[in-house]
Order: structure tokens, then sequence, then C-alpha cells
């Protein structure tokens, strides 16, 4: 007997999730990273970030997309220098994106391979992850460079 497929309301789910990785790595791929580190954001008619501005240290997601910026265009450890929760996320998002995009054109069930990281186990890891890329940011966070481009 062959394997069940995903049912047609799973399949289109990949097909949205894929949908929306791939506009994400599309975005910043189409961006060029700032060499502060963080700024980026600026292209994308974004203002500069409020909390840099205010505090001169960096926000709990800066870099992120100088990170995705970084990864898009293939330079791993450039993301993961600017911002490694940044590149962690968006390796993820790549590989989420062929996993998604497998289940909605073929009906295979390998998106279940993400089910489990929706526990709070892995939330909880998700979430420390996050501050410890903070924590990291904090501390290599050149206060020369603190001000962004106008």
């Amino acid at each position: 007997m062959p394997p069940a497929r995903a049912a047609r309301s799973d399949r289109f789910l990949a097909a949205v999730g894929a949908f929306a990785c791939l506009a994400v790595l599309a975005v910043a791929a189409g961006l060029s990273p700032s060499a502060d580190g963080h700024g980026t954001h600026t292209q994308l008619g974004m203002p500069r970030c409020s909390w840099v501005v205010t505090f001169d240290k960096p926000c709990p997601t800066c870099g992120m997309t100088t990170a995705f910026a970084h990864a898009a265009g293939g330079d791993i450890l450039a993301s993961a220098r600017v911002q490694p929760a940044g590149a962690a996320l968006a390796v993820g998002a790549a590989a989420a994106f062929w996993v998604l995009l497998h289940t909605a054109v073929f009906g295979s069930r390998s998106a279940r391979l993400f089910r489990p990281l929706w526990t709070p186990r892995w939330i909880t890891a998700g979430a420390a992850g996050l501050i410890a890329a903070w924590v990291y940011k904090l501390l290599t966070w050149d206060a020369a460079a603190g001000t962004l481009p106008s």
C-alpha cells in the first residue's frame, strides 16, 4: 500500500508557507547588507530604529535584516557574525522553503517534521537563543557605529 499523502488543506498551507519563506529570502537577497551590522531595514523604507536612536544600544532584533541579507547572498559566516539568531532563522527559512514546497507539490508528509518545534521545550529554547543573540549583539556593539546612516 502506498504511503498516505498530505491532505489538500495541508498542501495549501504548505504552499502558503513556502511562498512566505521565499518572499522573505527574495527580499533579503535584493538588499545590500549594511557594513555597520544593522540598519539594512532602512532600504525597505522603514524608519531608523528608535531603540538605537534613543539608547545607542541594539534592540533585541538588531541586525536581523542584515543577517538575512548576508545569508540570502550566500555568506552564512558574515550572517552569523552580524546576528547569530538571524543567521539561524535565515537558514531555517531556506530549509523550510524546500520542505514546504516538496509537501505542496508532491503531497509529501515531510512538513510534519516541523511539529515538534511547536512544543514548549523548543519554544523556550528558541526564546533563549534569541536572548543569547541579543546579549551577543550587546557585547559586540560598537558605540562609534551605533548611529545609523540618515
